[in-house]
């Protein structure tokens, strides 16, 4: 294989699950359902929590799947045509689209239902393991951004312990760190005690929606 060939596959995965991965399907979802420019609604991040407060869970739940099938399509058709490192590149572009989507000036969501796409995809068990954490946090708590972040942060050592393939810890390790940044502002009100649970605001600073 040339190197001219090997570049072209390349870019043409990372372009390829870039794009896919910057489909806003709660922008999409909530124009199409008549409910408006969700950048506008709560907190304006284009994730399944913010749809929630539109009042349409048929919505959230639309985005929810379409945010995390974008990665797991990604992840799966590149891996199928040209192997596991390809498809860990793919997962990942996909991953960074939904952070940074070219159509909305690069203004995206925090990743964590793409991130659940990807590792379903790449590593179920790990992908079901970090699912689990999710829910038993959330279910403790109340809080989607102490849930997200418990489970980002833990997912690595779950894909080690599950002896994924090395391309794959990599990349979860990568979703983790980017998850974790992209809820900066979420952690510094978790540790003042300011994160309000779900459903309710704590003066003007609403919960930020994790996915």
């Amino acid at each position: 294989m040339s190197f001219g060939l090997t570049f072209l596959t390349l870019a043409s995965v990372l372009l390829g699950g870039y794009l896919l991965g910057s489909i806003p399907f709660g922008v999409i979802a909530t124009r199409l359902g008549g409910v408006g420019d969700l950048r506008k609604v709560g907190s304006g991040n284009i994730g399944a929590t913010n749809v929630l407060r539109t009042g349409r869970k048929d919505l959230a739940l639309i985005t929810l799947i379409g945010d995390a099938a974008k990665g797991a399509i990604a992840l799966l058709v590149a891996r199928a045509l040209l192997g596991e490192t390809a498809g860990a590149l793919a997962g990942g572009a996909a991953f960074v689209g939904h952070l940074f989507p070219v159509w909305l000036r690069f203004k995206g969501g925090k990743g964590v239902a793409t991130a659940l796409g990807v590792m379903l995809a790449a590593a179920w068990p790990v992908g079901l393991t970090a699912l689990a954490v999710w829910v038993v946090v959330f279910a403790v708590s109340r809080i989607s951004s102490l849930s997200a972040l418990t489970a980002a942060v833990l997912a690595p050592l779950f894909a080690v312990l599950w002896h994924a393939p090395q391309p794959v810890i990599w990349l979860i390790l990568a979703c983790a760190v980017l998850v974790v940044l992209r809820h900066r502002q979420n952690i510094a009100r978790l540790t003042s005690g300011q994160e309000p649970k779900f459903g309710k605001t704590s003066g003007s600073s609403p919960q930020t929606p994790s996915p």
